[in-house]
């Protein structure tokens, strides 16, 4: 479906089109492209399946979950209730939620959780997509993240954290008197008419929910049913493109969300204000199977949404691409995620070209993703899903030359090493992978065992 036939989609919907059949033809994008101005949209397409097995097609209208797209209405919710004297950005996390092990937790603020200064990391972790739905809710999460130790001092670091914003939503909740739901449906969701973003029971609307598929290291288009969440302050909304363009235009252009006088004092939009005419922030959400991104061009009121349901980065480099064209620029051409990239690389062409060309082969990597998981994801595929521990073994030894500081590089080859019967080999391995990071359970059990016999 195309809404939109004015002169602007006529300049630049043909560039468009071309572009996102090149990333059909290598078939990593299925979802809905929108292109608006002040609001209006000029281009609006869907394309691909929803849900391939059943057969059904994206629509406009079909359903995605956004991601950390989340993360933008908890802060909105936060804000709104230090501005309503309910809250403050120096209060203390503890003063909210107690019982955490970790004594540094004592000195996380509201201020750290938000700018992803608080030392937690990611509650996706331990078992977590084996437990039952039941386990993870929002105060589930919490109970098992008091356990977690800090990776830093509050403040002194930085590290995204899905885990601090669902503590984020723990504080809403306490400083509220309501839930965290119940907070977004009637400060966001009412007041903006976001008649297709759902934010909880999220069964209930069946066919209408695109599925999420991704690649697995051996190439297999597989769906993600396992890695499917739920919706929690730190993602898992349900939303339409037309939707999403509406929350985040009040969000950066109107009062009914954040007033002016929140915005002055506020750290995001006194960056943005120092953004160049014709520049756009972005704004993107992802898992595996699952890519949202939205661009807003503040100077012209250009909006640029891509919904994916296939892996990351498609949707944020889709949407970039389109972001050129919008400028009169040549977009990027798209490429196979790295991983299959790398695969294919290493099949037809061997570990020496992959050595060489690894840089230019691992372009499509999401860019907060180390690339050292590359090769050992890959390392890993070639041993449980084909028994190849020699390519396994010829993976791993790279991975060691490429990224020789990184621990887990050195006891993945440990461990290789060790299915080929090379003992003294793996136990050196093992050992260098300690002398980087001495907290490798693995490296530990093995140098023991190993140093025994």
């Amino acid at each position: 479906m195309n809404q939109g036939d004015d002169k602007t989609e006529v300049q630049y919907g043909p560039a468009i089109d071309d572009l996102i059949k090149q990333y059909q033809d290598l078939d990593i994008f299925s979802g809905v492209v929108l292109v608006a101005e002040q609001g209006t949209p000029v281009y609006h397409k869907a394309f691909g399946m929803a849900d391939r097995e059943k057969n059904i097609k994206n629509t406009v209208n079909t359903l995605f979950d956004i991601g950390s797209m989340n993360k933008t209405f908890t802060s909105v919710v936060v804000k709104q209730l230090i501005k309503e004297g309910k809250l403050r950005y120096s209060d203390k996390l503890v003063d909210y939620v107690e019982g955490f092990e970790d004594p540094m937790v004592s000195d996380v603020t509201v201020e750290h959780l938000l700018n992803h200064e608080s030392g937690f990391g990611d509650y996706h972790r331990d078992g977590y997509f084996d437990l039952p739905k039941s386990e993870r809710t929002l105060w589930k999460i919490v109970e098992r993240v008091k356990s977690h130790e800090l990776m830093f001092p509050p403040g002194e670091e930085g590290e995204y954290s899905n885990t601090g914003y669902v503590l984020l939503g723990a504080i809403i909740e306490k400083a509220s008197g309501t839930s965290y739901f119940d907070n977004v449906r009637e400060r966001i969701i009412k007041p903006l008419a976001l008649e297709n973003t759902y934010i909880q029971d999220l069964d209930r609307f069946g066919e209408r929910v695109a599925s999420g598929y991704l690649y697995s290291p051996m190439g297999v288009l597989e769906k993600n049913e396992t890695l499917q969440d739920l919706p929690n302050p730190d993602g898992g909304f349900l939303s339409t493109t037309l939707d999403i363009m509406k929350f985040y235009r009040s969000y950066y252009y109107d009062n009914v969300l954040m007033d002016e006088e929140m915005k002055a004092k506020d750290p995001f939009f006194e960056a943005i204000r120092e953004l160049a005419p014709g520049k756009a922030p972005l704004m993107a959400g992802g898992f595996e199977g699952f890519n949202t991104a939205f661009y807003q061009v503040l100077s012209d009121d250009r909006s640029i949404i891509v919904f994916a349901n296939m892996d990351e980065p498609v949707a944020e480099q889709l949407a970039t691409g389109i972001l050129q064209i919008t400028r009169g620029n040549e977009p990027n051409a798209p490429k196979l995620p790295a991983l299959q990239n790398i695969r294919k690389a290493y099949e037809e062409k061997g570990i020496d070209y992959v050595k060489q060309n690894f840089d230019e082969l691992t372009t499509n990597y999401h860019p907060d993703d180390p690339k050292d998981w590359i090769l050992n994801d890959l390392g890993y595929a070639f041993i449980f899903a084909r028994n190849d521990v020699d390519s396994a073994l010829e993976l791993f030894r790279l991975n060691t030359e490429l990224f020789p500081e990184i621990g887990n590089a050195w006891d993945s080859y440990g461990e290789a090493l060790l299915k080929k019967g090379q003992e003294q080999e793996a136990l050196k391995a093992y050992q260098k992978a300690l002398s980087i990071n001495p907290d490798i359970p693995s490296a530990q059990e093995a140098v023991k065992k190993l140093s025994n016999e």
